[in-house]
């Protein structure tokens, strides 16, 4: 039957109920004693008991006057009976004539079958909703769930759908809720105070990246979507709070692919009186505790493709400290560049092309050291590292390093051949700042549409005082998406960006 035929049918079958006096719809409120999941696992304690549910019909036997369902709530299944006898002959009819994917409630006793399995005899019901479309409901066998909704680009875009029929993309993102919930605990157990920045803002700093723009009609004038959390934060630094945090969206102009998203959440710390490695020791422990929210366990499961074939390895974040490997050591070890090599941006070029990648773009040395390291060392960067020693040109907001000034101390954290983390000892000196911004303007000149844009007054507030920082910037989607062992990011948005359904033939 076609869709819009079965959606015919099935306004006849509503249209039906309440001619009976059943009408879904009027049923406001419904009180449950209990979730599905319970019946099982409770189940020498409920046996014999009466009970309510509430859920969707998720499946059906009818056999004449008895029919065996499921019932599905948020917790999962459970087996309901009816009999004709225990009914009535009208109410068990209306009943047997409901579809899959109504949701209903159900007052019953709870008994085993001769099958042993844990079900509900239901003595009354009622419609709570009626559903007008077929469900696209796998099905479960031996302990297996079978999708009935399959195609990637249709769960993406009906996520609701997506979620009715994948028990796995439920738990996605209830994973997703525990670690955020986690690292909400353990920053509020060390002092941090979490807080708001605005969205829209008159420079998107904080980031390389382009931005969203809209129009504040009342304002008459234009303003950016945030790309970063990082100036307002360090702004309440200025103004005297000494550990802050957010966890917020945040928005950047750019592609979309497995690991990026144009609209994404993230995580942003300062902590006043510290520097880049209590960043480290404060990584190491969250990291760890938000890996055992998801898995139990400090250590998960990764797999990654290699000439052999798929490999298999454990990613421990409790095994401290974790290496720290400098970047421009990264690229020797595994491009074979020298570090020499990358001096001036001629001879850059020279050896980015060497290794087999285009170079006419590049306008600075920083960007090339951070394209080789992308390209040689991150695919082998499987157990937790820290990336040290990041080119100025690229770290316009850390402090210089003592040694090189050409470099700065900053640090980014991978696993699982992923980048989960950013960080720095923060610029305080007003100074430096305000020439790092020039520098940037130069860039943007040069045609790096995402060079940092002047922002005065942030330098305005830096020239207030603000006590030396440690700062962590974090994708939560992207440390979402490797804790849960997903291979897209859209996997841990609970509604991903896509093109609109009426472009999608453009």
């Amino acid at each position: 039957m076609l869709e819009h035929e079965e959606r015919h049918r099935r306004l006849e079958a509503l249209a039906a109920l309440r001619a009976a006096g059943r009408d879904p719809y009027a049923v406001e409120r419904y009180d449950r004693t209990h979730a599905c999941a319970q019946v099982a696992a409770e189940f020498d304690r409920l046996e014999g008991r009466r009970i309510r549910l509430g859920g969707r019909l998720v499946a059906r036997r009818i056999m004449g006057r008895a029919s065996f369902w499921h019932l599905q709530d948020q917790s999962g299944r459970t087996q309901l009976f009816l009999r004709q006898d225990a009914l009535g002959e009208e109410q068990y009819r209306l009943f047997r004539d409901l579809d899959i994917g109504d949701i209903v409630g159900v007052e019953g006793t709870v008994f085993r079958t001769r099958t042993g399995e844990p079900t509900v005899e239901v003595l009354e019901w009622t419609p709570l909703a009626k559903c007008l479309r077929p469900l696209p409901i796998g099905k479960e066998q031996e302990g297996r769930h079978y999708s009935g909704l399959s195609d990637v680009e249709l769960r993406h875009r009906m996520r609701y759908l997506d979620f009715l029929a994948n028990p796995e993309s439920r738990d996605v993102l209830v994973k997703r809720g525990r670690m955020i919930r986690a690292i909400r605990g353990f920053l509020e157990e060390r002092g941090y105070l979490e807080v708001e920045t605005p969205v829209l803002q008159v420079e998107a700093g904080g980031a390389a990246a382009r931005p969203f723009t809209t129009h504040h009609n009342a304002l008459d004038c234009d303003f950016k979507l945030r790309i970063s959390l990082e100036l307002f934060l360090k702004r309440l630094i200025v103004g005297g709070f000494e550990r802050v945090y957010e966890i917020g969206r945040v928005f950047r102009n750019e592609g979309i692919s497995t690991r990026h998203s144009p609209e994404f959440t993230l995580l942003e710390l300062y902590q006043a009186y510290g520097n880049l490695e209590d960043m480290m020791d404060l990584v190491e422990e969250m990291y760890a505790a938000a890996c055992v929210a998801v898995n139990g366990s400090p250590a998960f499961t990764f797999q990654r493709d290699t000439e052999q074939g798929p490999v298999q390895e454990v990613v421990d974040f409790a095994r401290r400290p974790w290496p720290r490997l400098p970047i421009l050591e990264g690229i020797r070890r595994n491009a074979g560049i020298d570090p020499t090599e990358l001096d001036t941006l001629e001879s850059a070029r020279r050896a980015m092309e060497r290794v087999g990648l285009p170079s006419e773009r590049e306008v600075t040395v920083g960007g090339i050291i951070e394209k080789l390291h992308e390209r040689f060392t991150q695919p082998t960067l499987v157990q937790p590292t820290f990336i040290t020693d990041f080119p100025i040109e690229t770290s316009p907001l850390a402090k210089k390093h003592p040694r090189n000034p050409r470099l700065t101390r900053r640090f980014e954290v991978y696993a699982a051949a992923q980048e989960l983390g950013n960080a720095f000892s923060e610029i305080n000196d007003p100074l430096d700042q305000r020439e790092r911004f020039e520098n940037q303007l130069q860039q943007r000149a040069l045609g790096e549409e995402e060079a940092h844009p002047m922002d005065e007054d942030f330098l305005r507030a830096l020239e207030y005082g603000m006590p030396p920082t440690g700062g962590l910037g974090v994708g939560i989607d992207r440390l979402a998406m490797v804790l849960t062992g997903t291979d897209s990011i859209r996997e841990v948005i609970a509604f991903p960006t896509l093109r609109p359904e009426r472009a999608m033939g453009d």
